[in-house]
């Protein structure tokens, strides 16, 4: 694979990190769901797999903030494995503003697969695991 196909994959993985997470953050629920394909995954721990953009659109909306909140994302590290496929794997923050200021509510993991279909990079699973 050329370097600037590498470089293409990972701003195209970056950039749907990136809206994932400002969406979210924003409760654009819609926004988040048109990030999956109809058949993408979300897991998280202790629960069973989200699966279809019906149980996710029913997910994220249930998720929807309250309150001011933000998740922080970085150290990314994007492997392409393909020109249609890539994996990603990225640390995450949760901070949720109450009463009393912000607060670290999470400390994760993000361990994601991406597929490009028709022209745009697609997040086909997510996989999240909680360090703290």
């Amino acid at each position: 694979m050329s370097e600037s196909t590498q470089a293409w994959v990972s701003a195209g993985v970056r950039a749907v990190i990136g809206a994932h997470t400002q969406a979210q953050d924003a409760g654009r629920t819609d926004d988040v769901v048109a990030l999956y394909p109809p058949d993408g995954v979300l897991e998280l721990p202790g629960m069973d797999p989200v699966q279809g953009h019906d149980a996710l659109r029913a997910a994220f909306k249930g998720w929807a903030p309250t309150q001011p909140q933000q998740h922080l994302v970085g150290n990314t590290v994007v492997t392409p494995t393909a020109e249609d496929e890539a994996t990603a794997v990225s640390d995450v923050v949760f901070f949720q503003r109450g009463d009393t200021g912000w607060t670290v509510q999470v400390v994760g993991r993000y361990e994601d697969t991406f597929r490009h279909i028709d022209g745009a990079w697609l997040l086909q699973r997510r996989a999240t695991t909680y360090q703290a």
